[in-house]
């Protein structure tokens, strides 16, 4: 797992490219989400484009990167997801649970419309 992080004006984007399986890919999911909150970045997306495949260790994260940024007050949104991981979240009928975007300008307006989000 690869992660590069790229910042729109008060959004974090991190571009995430290879296998989010437990073991590297979710421990490296982890820090990456971790370090922004702790930085003060409030609007976080996800770019999974690149992230081929994913398992439950890599699900569990997700779902668990979310809880951490709902608990400090961020916003955490995925874009672009591969299909074999809209299929994962599909079947652990998570994919509700999260906003997810297919176009990097309508996700970055979708900060927009969140309420209590900021850097």
């Amino acid at each position: 797992m690869h992660v590069t992080v790229r910042k729109l004006n008060d959004v974090v984007v991190a571009d995430l490219k290879g296998q989010l399986h437990g073991g590297l890919g979710d421990e490296i999911l982890r820090g990456v989400v971790n370090e922004l909150v702790s930085e003060g970045w409030r609007k976080i997306l996800l770019n999974l484009s690149k992230v081929t495949s994913i398992d439950s260790a890599g699900v569990g994260e997700l779902v668990q990167s979310l809880k951490v940024c709902k608990r400090l007050g961020a916003d955490l949104k995925l874009l672009n997801l591969h299909d074999r991981v809209k299929k994962s979240l599909h079947l652990a009928q998570l994919l509700p649970v999260f906003h997810v975007y297919d176009d990097e300008t309508e996700a970055l307006k979708g900060f927009d419309t969140a309420v209590g989000c900021g850097r």
